[in-house]
């Protein structure tokens, strides 16, 4: 990894910016930024200090993301020990790789020193296994086997998002030992909300709340106000499961197991909130079949993560037009059934896309599932037919008028409620069937939920033509 490079600091800082760092529409003021950039170009590091250092890791994190690739690596660069390398957990995956990529080892060890174990892990799990040991290496024996215990458990499950930071004492000492405990102790994690009760193997027996410690006299045994845990997190866990523990059950915090039941760490609520935030945005994203893909990726990495999908739909669209070659004949004899049929692709699709978008995320949390899963085709075939009939007859009477042909009004009302329909089941039955073969709903939903829209509306609607009309 690379060195620091020299610094050269101004002797007077330049003048703050009153205004601050958000406008009212909560982005950054453009007159902050250039004045930011403006320092980092004269590597002023007191205005960096003065304007930059006292951000909160959400702020330094908006503004490094809003900064030029080249200003980012000397804003760390200059602002040396006084850099919070918590806002790297704030900002893309892109940009933090980046920005630690460009960082000498040595460096990247002494902040790890200063972060919660749980921040420390989202760094350093960007990096490659070598960089990774070289960084450890350099670590106090006891910090580096907590981040190595992290490390060491599968990415996105609920060991990599937890602090391995936490209190933890056994039942028969009192409140008042517990007190003086964590007085004396120097390595107490910065906030937590409870205190866990281990036996001498370190296996989970339960947790008292801050708040009953503060209730309760001095004498008292900690097994005598412990509370039994229910909701303790195998550290296997995946974090969107772990996740939805904390929604069910309204926590703020909770302990972290291994597969003996040993208390190992304690996930919290903001990374909670983290998670929540993260597989949203994953799943908005694959049902647009883009992936992981973030605004900072290259040209070449958003081409490259947009193209298999768009092959995929490629595929369907031809079928879609070998479909339409079956009827030339019918259009080129009357071209109105031309000028309609995107009329019944684009209906049909919608009506799709709403039943796939409402399946893919009641997948996402649990609530469908095989108990339920007729009665919610049921209801979605029923909505399907009521738009269905809404929609065509409004477009029956439509066409009728426009084209001076009550028949042509028929056939592509008919040709609606059929697509309509179609379009509900495959909605709700498309996303089930590829969450029973082991596939992502979000990712491979939409791309066949449009081919079977486009399939049986121009299927339905020209052949019905042909028919009716008597042509082709």
């Amino acid at each position: 990894m690379a060195g620091p490079e020299n610094e050269s600091v101004g002797e007077n800082a330049r003048e703050p910016v009153e205004a601050g760092l958000y406008s009212d529409d909560g982005v950054i003021r453009p007159t902050f930024l250039a004045h930011i950039g403006a320092a980092i170009a004269d590597r002023d590091v007191l205005t960096l200090k003065q304007d930059v250092a006292g951000l909160h890791q959400s702020e330094l994190g908006d503004l490094i993301e809003a900064l030029l690739p080249e200003q980012r690596r000397a804003l760390v660069d200059l602002l040396g020990d006084d850099f919070d390398f918590t806002a790297l957990t704030e900002v893309d995956d892109a940009i933090r790789m980046e920005i630690v990529d460009g960082l000498p080892n040595e460096r990247i060890a002494t902040a790890m020193q200063e972060l919660d174990s749980d921040d420390a892990v989202y760094i350093l799990e960007d990096l490659d296994a070598q960089d990774q040991d070289e960084i450890l290496a350099k670590l106090p024996f006891t910090e580096r086997i907590r981040l190595r215990r992290s490390l060491d458990y599968p990415e996105e499950t609920a060991g990599r998002r937890m602090q391995t930071e936490f209190v933890a004492v056994p039942p028969f000492w009192t409140v008042g030992q517990t007190i003086d405990y964590m007085r004396d102790d120097q390595n107490l994690p910065d906030e937590f909300s409870q205190i866990f009760v281990v036996d001498p193997t370190f296996k989970l027996l339960g947790a008292v709340h801050l708040d009953q410690i503060l209730r309760t006299k001095r004498a008292v045994k900690i097994e005598d106000i412990m509370h039994e845990t229910r909701h303790a997190i195998p550290a296997t866990m995946d974090q969107e499961e772990a996740a939805r523990e904390f929604e069910q059950y309204d926590l703020l915090s909770a302990a972290v197991v291994d597969e003996n039941e040993r208390l190992v760490g304690v996930l919290t609520i903001d990374d909670v909130v983290d998670v929540i935030q993260q597989e949203a945005q994953e799943d908005l994203l694959r049902m647009g079949g883009v992936g992981d893909e973030e605004l900072s990726d290259t040209v070449a990495a958003t081409s490259r993560s947009r193209a298999p999908w768009l092959l995929v739909n490629l595929g369907t669209a031809f079928l879609s037009a070998s479909v339409i070659g079956l009827f030339d004949a019918t259009i080129e004899e009357m071209v109105a059934l031309a000028i309609l049929m995107p009329i019944v692709a684009s209906m049909g699709g919608n009506a799709g896309t709403q039943t796939m978008t409402v399946t893919v995320r009641a997948l996402a949390t649990k609530d469908l599932d095989i108990y339920n899963a007729g009665r919610i085709i049921r209801r979605e075939t029923l909505v399907g037919i009521i738009n269905g009939v809404i929609f065509a007859t409004l477009i029956g009477i439509v066409a009728g008028l426009w084209f001076q042909n009550p028949g042509l009004g028929g056939v592509i009302a008919t040709a609606m409620v059929v697509n309509m329909l179609a379009a509900a089941l495959a909605g709700i039955l498309i996303p089930l069937l590829l969450d029973k073969f082991g596939a992502d709903p979000a990712i491979a939903s939409a791309v066949f939920v449009t081919m079977v829209t486009d399939v049986v509306g121009f299927f339905a609607f020209l052949g019905l033509a042909t028919l009716w009309f008597g042509i082709g």
